[in-house]
């Protein structure tokens, strides 16, 4: 049997030699079958391509799922202008949407059960509070913007202010706002905070908690505020919340202090704390978003602004969350607080004066030394 001829199971195969058209030095070899004319590689189909196509943010990326592995790397993702021939019947495209945000929920299907003795209980804390000055009445996030006279830059120094203030006490978050202002230039603004390098934004805010990540959010909606909001504070809470590092709390917060909005109510530690305390949860709330739409469901709207600022001064002057003074707390002398310790506090044990005798028979015998002459 000549060479270019083998048998395999029965069946002659004919091996056709061509030059290869990428290098003239380079023989290729096709297999087919003695008794059909062979055909060329040229001619073979193509083998088809799965390209998925990933939209993101604006950038557009194609990747090749098929393509045989390389000895060398080569990067998971091709840029879109390099586009694979158009004699590729079998090409399938999978488009990659951007993934929406799930709007904020504003109310429960069933609303909560109003608590009794509620109001009686809110205005013994409104007196309480009149009567005592908290770090949150001269250092929340109301006083960044009296030092801007921009309406929009105000705004913005609400939004910086409640972004920092996340586990951060009011007098650091306060200090930190004032040096992030002077160290973008005097005014905080969104083309203030674009323009200062990530190294400025950190060094500024490097005593509020998790200052890195807090860092990456100023910038990002700072570029957001820009390109989507004219350079201003948005007006809802869904768009306040899209924004990296806002939540629930902050957004409805901004809305009330930035544009004088009262759409909810903003419910952080303290909030959640001492409402549970107060026993207005039933069953108790495990989470801030929980206690916010309970309250939301029976506390009356005009209240949902004020609630906020009056139970947070609260929590950090009497109701703390470490050893709550309720000796100082008239819900406990009223009887309206179901958490109130009202156990007098345990007086030092003293310790029981010891006889001349008992401290002689503790020793053990008394023993005489002298010395002979």
């Amino acid at each position: 049997m000549p060479p270019s001829q083998r048998q395999v199971s029965g069946v002659v195969t004919r091996l056709s030699a061509r030059a290869s058209p990428y290098h003239n030095a380079v023989t290729l070899f096709e297999a087919g079958n003695a008794d059909q004319p062979s055909t060329s590689l040229s001619s073979s189909p193509k083998r088809s391509k799965r390209i998925k196509l990933e939209v993101e943010s604006g950038t557009s990326s194609i990747s090749d799922c098929t393509r045989p592995e390389s000895p060398r790397k080569t990067s998971p993702t091709l840029k879109l202008e390099e586009m694979v021939s158009e004699d590729d019947a079998s090409l399938q495209v999978k488009i990659k949407s951007p993934k929406k945000p799930k709007p904020i929920p504003r109310s429960l299907d069933t609303p909560h059960i109003t608590p009794l003795r509620w109001k009686e209980v809110y205005d013994s804390i409104k007196v309480m509070r009149t009567q005592m000055v908290a770090p949150v009445d001269t250092m929340g996030c109301e006083q960044a913007q009296h030092k801007e006279k921009d309406p929009k830059n105000r705004r913005f120094s609400t939004l910086v202010s409640l972004m920092l203030s996340s586990q951060t006490k009011d007098e650091v978050t306060d200090a930190a706002v004032d040096k992030l202002r002077a160290a973008v230039g005097g005014t905080l603004s969104v083309a203030a905070i674009i323009s200062a390098d990530e190294s400025t934004i950190s060094e500024a805010i490097a005593k509020v908690g998790f200052w890195r990540r807090k860092t990456g959010y100023i910038k990002k909606a700072a570029l957001r505020l820009r390109d989507e909001f004219d350079s201003d504070v948005p007006k809802t809470v869904d768009e306040l919340c899209s924004l990296t590092g806002v939540g629930p709390k902050m957004a409805f917060l901004t809305l009330q202090v930035a544009w004088n909005l009262n759409h909810g109510i903003g419910v952080d530690v303290h909030v959640h704390r001492i409402t549970n305390r107060l026993g207005w949860h039933q069953p108790p709330t495990k989470k801030p978003e929980e206690t916010r739409l309970n309250l939301q469901s029976w506390l009356p709207l005009e209240l949902h602004r004020d609630i906020n600022h009056m139970l947070v001064g609260f929590g950090q002057t009497i109701c703390v969350a470490v050893g709550p003074k309720c000796d100082s707390c008239t819900l406990s002398t009223k009887g309206l607080c179901p958490s109130a310790n009202t156990k007098p506090p345990k007086s030092p044990k003293k310790r029981k004066r010891q006889s001349s005798a008992d401290l002689e028979r503790e020793s053990g015998p008394k023993i005489d030394i002298a010395i002979e002459s």
